[in-house]
């Protein structure tokens, strides 16, 4: 129950069912019948062993709950796993079976094995996020909205700007994650100490040709105690993670009472408060940001855990599994939530043209003094604008209408040119060129 309700709700329904005590036993025979493959090819093994092998160990064969009794005294799901396999082997083919093979061999090759379609969809949701994006970004790169700092009103950008920084951080992180998906996902097969013992001049090309038969990378050498292919999958999640964290928090501020600029997707009972009927919580951007905050946990514990002594690993490998299968399920599903935050995401134009005009316009403070410095000087141009603001600000009036009035001011400036310039749509510097640059480079 604790599982169901205080931690499933971050991760993917579809990533937990695929993920479950039966996948990662298949996905351990399914590297163990691989293994005794490439034996049998390079002659190692007598002829029709694995298939023969694959015969005699169907899913009822396996025991989850003597297997989870069985790794608290081996230290691992391995050894156990193996201990039942041989059981239901004939004698002619135990000597077959886990053949220069260890337990992190298996349990490594298998968590990359059940690790591999999950990493897969992040990809999948990542891609429907950035074109759910590019859209919002096509539709809102002429929407002027205010750009904040400290929290505070700082100058105008556009909508589309923002999107278009959203949509670059998080596709480079994209870009680290699909890198690694592609290149860095390891077999792992090197026998007890890292060398093959046993397969002689073979060790090395049964590895390469069991990272085939798998769909796995072949690594330059076995990474028992080289944990790096771990470190880059663990940073590569926690960089999408930091991206999409990145997001939910912007939407999060900007769908505020007091903000009203956006508003993610309306659904019947979503948002709902347990005491207040007139709430619509931003629960989809709390989902996100609760699944990345135990990402970057995580991302620490497999970071501390990555110096492993000798030739095996004493606590810090085992250390490792939770966490890394924990970290791509809450990925999987921060993405689901942030693809579908992006798909349905409601734009209040309105609400940004009133929060622009929040001040009377005195955001538009510094490009006022620009206007102003060639008649009156730098300093007396920042004081002025900075007076005007604050008379805009208490008589509720417009900011240029205060510049105007400004006793140093009348009759000195062209009131066109000085209205002209402190229009907040037209001060948004490089916004349209960056929207731009950034949908040519997502294509």
């Amino acid at each position: 129950m604790y599982d169901l309700l205080l931690r499933h709700p971050f991760m993917s329904a579809e990533g937990l069912a695929a993920t479950r005590d039966t996948a990662l036993i298949a996905a351990m025979r399914e590297v163990e019948l691989a293994l005794a493959s490439e034996q049998e090819a390079l002659g190692l093994l007598p002829q029709g062993s694995a298939e023969a092998m694959a015969r005699h160990l169907g899913d009822e064969v396996f025991d989850s709950r003597a297997l989870a009794d069985g790794a608290l005294k081996g230290g691992n799901a391995a050894i156990p796993f193996v201990k039942q396999a041989k059981a239901a082997l004939p004698d002619e083919l135990k000597p077959c079976f886990h053949w220069g093979a260890t337990s992190q061999d298996i349990l490594d090759s298998a968590l990359m094995l059940l690790l591999k379609p999950r990493l897969a969809r992040c990809l999948t949701l990542l891609e429907r996020a950035r074109v759910a994006g590019c859209v919002l970004m096509r539709d809102h790169r002429d929407t002027p909205m205010v750009g904040r700092t400290l929290m505070q009103q700082a100058l105008p950008i556009t909508f589309g700007a923002k999107l278009a920084h959203w949509l670059h951080g998080l596709h480079q992180a994209e870009r680290r994650l699909a890198e690694v998906v592609a290149q860095g996902l390891y077999v792992q097969f090197g026998g007890a100490v890292g060398v093959h013992s046993g397969q002689g001049e073979h060790g090395l090309t049964l590895m390469d040709g069991l990272a085939t038969r798998l769909g796995l990378n072949a690594p330059l050498l076995p990474w028992h105690t080289d944990r790096q292919p771990i470190l880059a999958l663990s940073g590569a999640l926690d960089a999408v993670a930091a991206g999409a964290e990145k997001i939910a928090l912007d939407v999060a501020l900007l769908c505020q009472t007091e903000i009203g600029e956006l508003s993610e997707p309306a659904e019947a009972g979503v948002g709902e408060s347990s005491s207040m009927p007139h709430k619509r919580n931003p629960v989809g951007c709390a989902r996100i940001r609760a699944a990345a905050r135990q990402i970057h946990g995580q991302t620490g514990l497999l970071s501390h855990a990555a110096a492993q002594p000798l030739e095996r690993g004493l606590g810090e490998w085992h250390a490792e599994w939770a966490p890394l299968v924990d970290a791509t399920l809450l990925l999987e599903g921060a993405l689901e939530s942030l693809a579908a935050l992006l798909e349905g995401l409601e734009v209040h134009r309105e609400a940004m043209r009133r929060n622009l005009a929040i001040t009377g316009g005195a955001i538009m403070a510094e490009p006022a003094a620009r206007v102003l410095t060639p008649a009156l000087g730098s300093d007396t141009a920042k004081r002025i604008a900075r007076e005007a603001a604050e008379t805009a600000r208490h008589e509720g009036s417009e900011y240029a209408k205060a510049l105007l009035a400004h006793g140093e001011v009348a009759g000195r400036i062209d009131a066109e040119t000085l209205r002209a310039a402190v229009q907040p749509e037209l001060y948004i510097g490089s916004s349209r060129a960056q929207v731009e640059r950034v949908l040519k480079a997502l294509k």
